[in-house]
């Protein structure tokens, strides 16, 4: 490929789509009990939740440097490739920066080869469908405009929803964005919440079974507008997303294009019992 993709590890797509897709990583970090730690190598998420769930303090995370990205950058640079990076939403996290000062270096040294870093204003599942996206471009032969352009397209086409069983982690992990107002009382609620560059509420359902039905909703809205590519992701409620999966099969008339487990970065900062659904347009999944 002419341009090579890079993202970050929020993804959380399976290890069999990512080699097959040769995307390339930079990881980000989890502080857990004093350990920093890649998140690219913290294979047993069931540990760490279960620590999660024991602990007094929460473990923390970061955003990778500038050397971590220049070192997934210069080797594809000197291997003749431009580089299309598409991360985690800025609203969240220092990742996108880090990944434009990274490129900014690169570019003060001449060359030319590009860097183009894309902020995917989401994460999770959302970034995983429109760096998939991006890659189908760049295997098809486009230039790195072409690709910054697929991946751009994706962003306004890609929609994820999810359920967390509380607000507790967001608020304690200070990620809670708008969704600050629903604190206090809310704790009580099972928010559904979107990414739209940062954590933005959509509505408080009262029970586990009611924002599963939303859930559902969701999905016939996203079949309604052609998204019809989509994904189910979960932390610790493989049971919950496998029924998820069985509802979308009815909706989509196809199968999922992921359903898998979402890792420490973000997991931290949501918690246990999430459970989220979105969608793309699979045309933008085509070279």
């Amino acid at each position: 490929m002419p341009v090579a993709v890079v993202t970050d590890t929020t993804h959380y797509m399976p290890r069999a789509m990512i080699d097959e897709a040769g995307i390339h990583e930079v990881s980000l970090y989890v502080n857990d009990g004093g350990k920093l730690t890649r998140e690219s190598e913290l294979g047993d998420y069931d540990a760490f939740y279960e620590r999660m769930r024991t602990q007094s303090e929460l473990p923390t995370t970061s955003q990778p440097s500038i050397g971590d990205f220049l070192e997934v950058y210069e080797p594809l640079l000197e291997a003749g490739n431009d580089i299309v990076s598409v991360h985690l939403g800025a609203g969240i996290s220092g990742t996108c920066e880090a990944a434009r000062q990274a490129a900014a270096e690169i570019g003060a040294r001449g060359g030319q080869r590009r860097v183009e870093v894309v902020n995917s204003r989401s994460a999770c599942a959302g970034q995983g469908m429109i760096v998939l996206a991006a890659t189908a471009a760049a295997r098809g032969g486009a230039d790195v405009h072409q690709v910054v352009g697929r991946a751009e397209a994706a962003i306004e086409s890609t929609r994820i929803w999810f359920a967390v069983d509380t607000l507790e982690y967001l608020r304690r992990g200070g990620r809670i964005g708008s969704a600050q107002a629903w604190v206090g009382g809310a704790l009580k609620i099972k928010p559904i919440l979107t990414f739209d560059d940062g954590i933005t509420p959509i509505e408080r359902v009262r029970t586990e079974k009611r924002a599963f039905e939303r859930m559902v909703d969701y999905m016939r809205a996203r079949k309604a507008d052609g998204a019809t590519a989509w994904v189910v992701q979960h932390t610790q409620a493989a049971d919950v997303a496998e029924r998820l999966v069985e509802r979308g099969r009815e909706i989509f008339e196809n199968e999922p294009l992921l359903c898998s487990e979402i890792g420490p970065v973000i997991g931290t900062h949501a918690g246990p019992g999430l459970i989220g659904v979105g969608g793309i347009a699979p045309g933008l999944l085509k070279p």
